[in-house]
């Protein structure tokens, strides 16, 4: 019987198979530039390499996109997941759920990889609502049936904060539950 991967699989290969996952993937080096990207990654941002990875982040989330990066080139975090929007190729926002982690060689930071791990249908923005910018990312959290927690660790807030930013948000469209706002920006949409 045959092992099905070699001793001898190194670095050189990953990347020869990453390139031909429809997973979309990418490494970012330690200073923020793409260097590489598989074929499913530039498919949707197109061929970003050498550029910064801020240049395909929806402005809205580039601060956090930076913080994320920031946490794991500091050694602060061995993963993180996030949902942002990229500026797809075309131009037009899609929204991805990232998960990434930091790359060591020995004890040197080479760089970060992630991996799409979902394109999300994005919830409608809702200008008819009159809500905070903040009242909208929980807003569109809520959309996407996150919990508190979940919003908390995403938008990097105390789960009292979360609950009133919520509290605000219900308020603000009169509705009675984190249900009926969802349902109340659907039926707007």
């Amino acid at each position: 019987m045959v092992d099905a991967i070699s001793p001898t699989f190194d670095a050189a290969h990953l990347e020869e198979v990453l390139e031909h996952v429809n997973v979309p993937s990418y490494h970012i080096d330690p200073t923020g530039v793409v260097r590489w990207l598989n074929a499913a990654a530039r498919s949707v941002v197109g061929d970003v390499r050498g550029s910064q990875f801020t240049s395909v982040v929806a402005p809205q989330d580039t601060r956090r996109a930076r913080e994320l990066f920031a946490r794991k080139v500091l050694g602060t975090a061995t993963v993180t997941d996030a949902v942002l929007e990229v500026m797809a190729a075309d131009g037009e926002r899609v929204a991805v759920e990232i998960s990434s982690v930091p790359v060591y060689q020995g004890d040197h930071l080479i760089g970060i990889f992630g991996q799409v791990s979902d394109l999300i249908e994005e919830p409608q923005v809702h200008p008819e609502l009159h809500l905070t910018p903040r009242q909208s990312e929980v807003l569109a959290l809520l959309e996407r049936g996150r919990t508190t927690k979940q919003i908390a660790e995403e938008l990097h807030l105390s789960r009292d904060t979360v609950r009133n930013h919520v509290k605000a948000l219900l308020r603000t469209m009169g509705a009675h539950s984190r249900l009926e706002a969802a349902a109340l920006a659907h039926e707007a949409a």
